[in-house]
This record gives C-alpha cells, sequence and structure tokens, in this order.
C-alpha cells in the first residue's frame, strides 16, 4: 500500500504518518508540499493509490490542483483532509471526482476508518452533506432502540475491523455479523459503515 500526504503543515504529516503506519504496517509513506510537488510525486511512484489532500496549499487554487492531479492520474484515490468545511466546496470538490472529504478535526479512529473504506472502493460523503431528517428525539430514542451486541458490532467498525474480523473476535459468524450491520445502518439511516460511525459518535454510542 503507498500513500501520498500531501500537506504543507509538517507537524500535521508527521502525526498522521505515525497513526496510518500504526494501523497499516506496510503502507509506504510519500509527502508533497504543494500541488506541484504532488503532481511530481505522482509521476515519479505511479503504485500510489491514495492521495490525503489538503486542499489549501500554497501555490495554486484548490479547484486547479485537483483538476491537475485527476488529469495526470485519474485512477487514483483522493481524500480531502481540510479544515474548510464549508458545503459549497465540500460539494464542489465532490462533483470534480474525489473519494471523500473528512475534516481535519474529526476522530483518528473515524479517519482511519475512512482510509480503510476508500481503499475498498467506497466513496465517503461527510456528515455535513446528509440530509438531517432525524429530529433530537430520534436519536435520543436510537440510544436505547441498540443492542449491546450491535454497540460491540459499532465499536469493531470504528476501529476498522473487517466482517470477517468482528466475527472472529464476537465469536459469531459473519452472516450475523452482517446482520448487525444491516440493522444498525436502519437504526442510525446512515447508508455505509463510516457514516454509522459518525453518527453514533455524535450520539455518543461509541
Amino acid at each position: 500500500m503507498k500513500i501520498l500526504i500531501a500537506d504543507d503543515h509538517m507537524l500535521f504529516k508527521d502525526g498522521l504518518e505515525l497513526n496510518i503506519t500504526q494501523q497499516f504496517p506496510t503502507a509506504k509513506i510519500f509527502f508533497s508540499k504543494d500541488y506541484a510537488s504532488t503532481l511530481e510525486q505522482i509521476r515519479q511512484n505511479k503504485e500510489i493509490e491514495l492521495v490525503l489532500l489538503d486542499l489549501d496549499m500554497p501555490d495554486m487554487r484548490w479547484e486547479k490542483g485537483l483538476q491537475n492531479i485527476k488529469a495526470e492520474a485519474p485512477q487514483i484515490k483522493i481524500l480531502v483532509l481540510s479544515a474548510i468545511e464549508d458545503t459549497r466546496v465540500i460539494k464542489k470538490a465532490m462533483s470534480m471526482g474525489i473519494n471523500g472529504y473528512i475534516s481535519k478535526r474529526s476522530d483518528t479512529k473515524l479517519l482511519l476508518a475512512t482510509i480503510k473504506f476508500i481503499l475498498d472502493g467506497g466513496i465517503y460523503l461527510p456528515e455535513i452533506l446528509l440530509k438531517k431528517n432525524s429530529s433530537s428525539h430520534e436519536k435520543e430514542e436510537n440510544k436505547h432502540i441498540l443492542t449491546k451486541r450491535q454497540k460491540q458490532v459499532l465499536d469493531y467498525i470504528a476501529q476498522g475491523l473487517s466482517n470477517k474480523q468482528i466475527a472472529f473476535e464476537m465469536h459469531i459468524t459473519e452472516a450475523t455479523v452482517k446482520l448487525h450491520i444491516n440493522a444498525l445502518l436502519k437504526t442510525l439511516k446512515a447508508t455505509n459503515r463510516t457514516q454509522a460511525v459518525i453518527k453514533a459518535q455524535e450520539e455518543k454510542l461509541i
């Protein structure tokens, strides 16, 4: 696994590298500090699978930089890690073909789960773009609807475990794990595992 961290803040890059290598010990990490060096790294290392991209880098507007990356390597997966939380920016970036957008304020467990989700072929839509059609009363009720086993599955999902790994840890079948996950998604009104984790954290379920 080869991952490029494109960010001009050194301390952030160091911390991110540490967290990624702890979760994915075989990962090889590359670095860039602006869009020009990001493109150069992609050209030199054709096996890079994922770019963790800070939109706000110094050498060009993010729209142009992202467009250049997509033109250079249309197959590469891009997860934006940004302090920008403007829905207009997020929607525009998603429309340009990125695989996910996550705030730099996000919990580390959620970030790592999102990286795995995207590497497995998923598209992560941030919570801010989801239609909020649940009242706080409904959210409060959700806390009492989840069973102990469902909460346990949630915790393992947040850690980035696969269905097979969860089944092993809980001594149940993968089919049973899938049933728990389907129930969780329905209860939390989430469309995928990562969104379920976000909602669960908001409701302090994990």
